[in-house]
């Protein structure tokens, strides 16, 4: 397993392509995922997608405190409610700001072997969720950002 260089935004374009829906379950794609998850957790991150590290597949890798989730192919399939968040990215550093996202959502996708699999979330895993799966569709957070908010917590951190 190796930690991978994090693209950020206005580097490479490659954040702002579409990727390719994955269609070998084989060794390469085990290794991708598990380069992410390392790479995820060596940057204290909670999510990372395929994009953000110049790969342009579907995969992404979510660890809100629960326990690692690898999703191939994901796709909402159901959203409910909203939530007003503060959000940050590992491909735009320094910066933070405020998302509206859904409450809770569903998710359908494959696991590292190509069997399907469903994730539901609320709260962070409903963000990050969402967030990730943006990244697999060149959207980052600040298209959809309401207000940077970068300063403001960086003034209550003082």
């Amino acid at each position: 397993m190796a930690i991978r260089n994090i693209i950020e935004m206005g580097k490479d374009d490659i954040l702002r392509k579409h990727s390719r829906k994955v269609t070998k379950f084989d060794h390469r794609l085990g290794v991708l995922l598990d380069d992410m998850a390392d790479t995820m957790y060596e940057a204290d991150g909670v999510g990372l997608a395929a994009p953000q590290v110049g790969v342009l597949k579907r995969v992404v890798v979510i660890d809100v405190g629960e326990g690692l989730i690898e999703l191939v192919n994901p796709e909402i399939l159901w959203s409910e409610g909203e939530v007003i968040s503060t959000e940050g990215c590992l491909s735009v550093p320094g910066r933070r700001g405020t998302v509206q996202r859904p409450e809770k959502v569903r998710v359908h996708a494959q696991d590292r072997k190509g069997n399907p699999i469903e994730v539901e979330g609320e709260g962070l895993l409903a963000v990050c969720l969402c967030h990730e799966l943006d990244h697999l569709d060149g959207v980052l957070y600040v298209d959809k950002m309401i207000e940077d908010v970068t300063d403001k917590i960086e003034e209550e951190n003082e």
